[in-house]
């Protein structure tokens, strides 16, 4: 399924589960990623991801391991603009580790969000319910992100915050957003998705 919406200046993206052949998307878009901000990401400077990494972030099964990209749709070669992920919790079924990125030219424009919704109602509908997430203490944005979601400081992990989100209080934060006019898009074309419609394998 691909959601179609548009960021908050207007930009036309497309939404939809990342995939196998998403790999040179997903390293070019890794590429475009500033020091700072894959440093933020990764804990790392690192310009590429290591090969073992890549190939984990674009192999999601749609249930242990939930994944979604942004594209830009009104360019030819529909860059990648960002993904989230959800990655469940081997010790608490109940639980997966989220993450967002974004490239830096698109900060600022309500993508999170966008990506952060789709993820939200997959993994309700998955069974999940809650979300931890390690934020680096200079991370103001996700910070920013995390607690507009409800976002509870349950601790930390070698001078990383963890915090833990509940995932029906926070689709309901993001239900209430009127800032962020693509949101009424993706929740109303999501609705209509029907369940078991799985990542392509590529």
């Amino acid at each position: 399924m691909t959601i179609h919406t548009h960021l908050n200046d207007g930009i036309p993206v497309c939404i939809r589960r990342v995939r196998r052949e998403d790999e040179t998307r997903l390293r070019d878009g890794i590429a475009r990623l500033s020091p700072q901000s894959r440093y933020l990401r990764f804990f790392s400077g690192m310009r590429e991801a290591p090969p073992q990494v890549v190939r984990t972030l674009v192999s999601p099964d749609g249930h242990d391991h939930i994944a979604w990209g942004a594209l830009r749709s009104d360019l030819a070669d529909t860059p990648a603009l960002g993904v989230v992920h959800a990655f469940r919790d081997r010790d608490d079924p109940d639980a997966a580790e989220f993450s967002v990125a974004v490239v830096d030219e698109y900060h600022g424009r309500g993508l999170a969000r966008l990506l952060t919704a789709v993820l939200l109602m997959d993994c309700a509908r998955e069974g999940y319910e809650r979300f931890t997430v390690h934020v680096l203490p200079e991370n103001r944005p996700a910070l920013a992100l995390a607690r507009s979601l409800g976002a509870a400081g349950v601790g930390y992990d070698a001078g990383i915050s963890v915090m833990e989100i509940d995932i029906a209080s926070a689709l309901v934060a993001l239900r209430a957003e009127d800032d962020v006019p693509g949101l009424a898009a993706v929740f109303d074309q999501f609705a209509d998705e029907p369940l078991g419609d799985g990542p392509s394998a590529g």
